[in-house]
């Protein structure tokens, strides 16, 4: 099994992202993470998708996709080639004599302390999924109370991925 970020550049219209997880569904297709959001330009959206399985799943799911009539275009975000970053918000049961070494462990990673409680602290971080990961192990010693991901989000670096839609050439 391996894992496959897809980018769709979508009409912003409703019921799209409904239509997208359904052929995935319909097809026993599994999403790994999947993010949505509109783009600078508000007739579109961009949904990143994170899907597993073996390469003729995966090559299945982009033909598949890429059919659909709300999908204006669809791309696949190399490692190496694309930038992916994903959120994460922690809540971490510390009492005062602990706070300290949590948020040592946050600064190390660039996290930031966004609330602190009498008996506990959320953390949020941004970075790709091996810091995610990263900084949730260092945090094995602790009780997380509550966990939120995001998903992977990501964009192709350099102009060259670049998707131009519309008679003004906007970039969406």
């Amino acid at each position: 099994m391996q894992k496959k970020v897809f980018q769709l550049l979508v009409d912003n219209t409703a019921g799209v992202l409904s239509r997208i997880s359904g052929l995935f569904s319909r097809r026993g297709y599994n999403i790994e993470s999947i993010t949505a959001g509109v783009t600078a330009d508000p007739r579109f959206s961009r949904i990143t998708i994170v899907a597993s399985g073996d390469d003729e799943i995966l090559d299945q799911i982009e033909k598949q996709v890429a059919k659909l009539v709300d999908v204006q275009d669809i791309k696949i975000l190399e490692p190496g080639k694309s930038v992916y970053r994903e959120l994460v918000l922690i809540k971490v049961k510390a009492a005062a004599k602990e706070r300290q070494a949590v948020i040592a462990i946050a600064d190390v990673f660039r996290a930031k302390i966004i609330d602190v409680a009498t008996e506990s602290l959320i953390v949020e971080l941004t970075g790709d999924q091996s810091k995610v990961e990263a900084f949730i192990a260092l945090l094995e010693g602790y009780e997380i109370l509550e966990l939120a991901r995001t998903g992977i989000t990501g964009l192709g670096r350099g102009i060259g991925n670049v998707t131009y839609l519309g008679d003004e050439q906007v970039m969406a």
